[in-house]
């Protein structure tokens, strides 16, 4: 018994090193999957907080270049731009969240522009203010450039976070300009039809691209691209929601004066129902389906009443 107790524990550990070593192997492709998949649920934010407003506006601000402002720096730092993260970060592999900051800034580029061109110009000056032409082209750049991107430049360059948040600063040093008197804002009626017009564009072209996938995909069982739509359009949809809003308290008086107050609460309301799509998950399914919906057709239908308002009151202002 003394001479066969050692054998058997030999045994025993020189048939133990072989399993242990495969429970090793079982970790590579464990590690990773656990690295992603809880990266992405801890940087997932899809912020649609309808109530979300900017904060301390010192008068002679305008409430809707510090809303701009204060959506850009809420999705690049405080929930992080993740658009152009690269393939080691776990939010590389997120695509609705993305969709979502992406369709955000194209809402504030859009009106940064506008700026530019129209509320920031004193009538019959040709003179652009530097710091919204500087936020402008900020804001028109790609949302999903790292640093490095050799299709662009073998040598590093800017960020998108970095070239937002140039923007950022641009928009908050026009601010404290216009209040100090040394900026123009000019609160027109034309101006501000112009804006609405030029959102009422951009929500077009989002129902083109949104009946084109429902045509081609509708009903589709494994539709990989519905979600990034509908989460691109529903950025949108918010981000132009937060500016008219504060747009309107900014044109207050016209839309007084042109008795345009109940219908600029209905517009908004419509814009409110339209951001607020919240489905589980989003399915394109036939329009006609009985069984599964499309959450794109249903989309569609919010976008394109708030466009018809959106409508209705440049056409009030153009009388």
């Amino acid at each position: 018994m003394l001479a066969w107790r050692p054998r058997l524990r030999g045994s025993t550990g020189a048939g133990a090193t072989p399993r242990r070593r495969w429970r090793w192997w079982l970790l590579i492709p464990v590690v990773p999957l656990l690295y992603y998949t809880i990266g992405m649920l801890v940087v997932h934010t899809i912020d649609d907080n309808l109530d979300f407003r900017p904060q301390n506006v010192a008068p002679g601000e305008s409430r809707a270049v510090a809303v701009a402002a204060a959506l850009v720096t809420r999705e690049v730092d405080q929930h992080r731009w993740v658009a152009s993260d690269p393939f080691f970060l776990p939010a590389w592999a997120l695509d609705n969240m993305p969709n979502f900051q992406m369709g955000i800034m194209a809402a504030v580029a859009r009106f940064t522009t506008e700026l530019k061109d129209q509320l920031g110009r004193t009538r019959g000056s040709s003179q652009i203010d530097h710091d919204l032409q500087d936020a402008a082209g900020q804001f028109q750049f790609r949302g999903d450039r790292w640093i490095w991107d050799p299709s662009i430049s073998i040598w590093p360059s800017a960020t998108s976070a970095q070239q937002y948040r140039a923007g950022y600063r641009s928009l908050i040093n026009y601010n404290k300009r216009l209040a100090a008197g040394q900026a123009t804002y000019d609160r027109r009626a034309d101006n501000l039809q112009f804006i609405l017009d030029r959102f009422a564009g951009d929500l077009g072209s989002e129902s083109a691209r949104l009946e084109q996938h429902v045509q081609q995909h509708g009903g589709d069982l494994f539709d990989m691209q519905c979600d990034d739509i509908f989460y691109s359009v529903k950025g949108r949809l918010y981000g132009q929601f937060i500016l008219l809003r504060e747009i309107g308290e900014d044109f207050k008086t016209v839309i007084t004066d042109r008795q345009l107050t109940a219908s600029w609460a209905q517009m908004l309301e419509s814009f409110r129902a339209a951001a607020h799509l919240q489905p589980p998950v989003v399915i394109n399914g036939r329009p006609d389906s009985t069984v599964l919906p499309s959450h794109l057709a249903s989309q569609g239908f919010y976008l394109m009443r708030a466009r018809t308002q959106l409508r209705e009151i440049v056409d009030i202002l153009q009388k």
